[in-house]
């Protein structure tokens, strides 16, 4: 699968991908729930997470939490890491009742920040996303209110990027 990311360089690193007998399983069984929908697996540290196009986002997290034999009921967090290229998003999901916790990745160049929103999955994704616009400018697509949360409205620049101008300091 290709990856959004227009430079692999400024990717960070992740661990040499030694999977686990049980990780191995794990990824067999995604490949069955998301019915031939492209993914890449991976780890970082400890934690399995899989790459999509983020165009198949929404349809990979409601199969994600529908399926029984996944069942990632929680969203745990999103984070959004600006890597100057692009936008990462990542979605840390939890399945209690496997006791397995999950990232998904999508990469967001610049020049298509638009991605579907999953407060309709997921509840909790609401502020996280709202949080995500308001510091990296990401547009999620159908959220039922992107008002910021917390800059005021008519705030200027998106202060999560690495692009943001920080005014000088002194320590005291």
């Amino acid at each position: 699968m290709e990856t959004a990311a227009p430079n692999n360089q400024s990717k960070p690193q992740e661990q040499a991908e030694s999977f686990s007998e049980e990780a191995h399983g794990f990824f067999a069984l995604l490949v069955n729930v998301l019915g031939g929908r492209r993914f890449q697996r991976g780890l970082l540290y400890d934690r399995l997470q899989i790459s999509v196009e983020p165009k198949d986002l929404e349809d990979i997290c409601r199969l994600l939490k529908e399926d029984s034999r996944t069942n990632f009921k929680i969203l745990l967090c999103i984070a959004a890491v600006d890597y100057v290229d692009y936008i990462q998003m990542v979605y840390v999901l939890l399945s209690p009742e496997h006791e397995r916790t999950l990232g998904v990745k999508i990469d967001l160049s610049y020049e298509d920040l638009t991605v579907s929103s999953l407060s309709g999955i997921w509840r909790a994704a609401d502020w996280y996303e709202r949080e995500a616009d308001d510091l990296f400018g990401v547009d999620f697509k159908g959220h039922p209110d992107l008002s910021p949360l917390l800059l005021y409205e008519g705030f200027e620049g998106f202060p999560g990027r690495k692009e943001f101008p920080f005014h000088e300091y002194d320590e005291y």
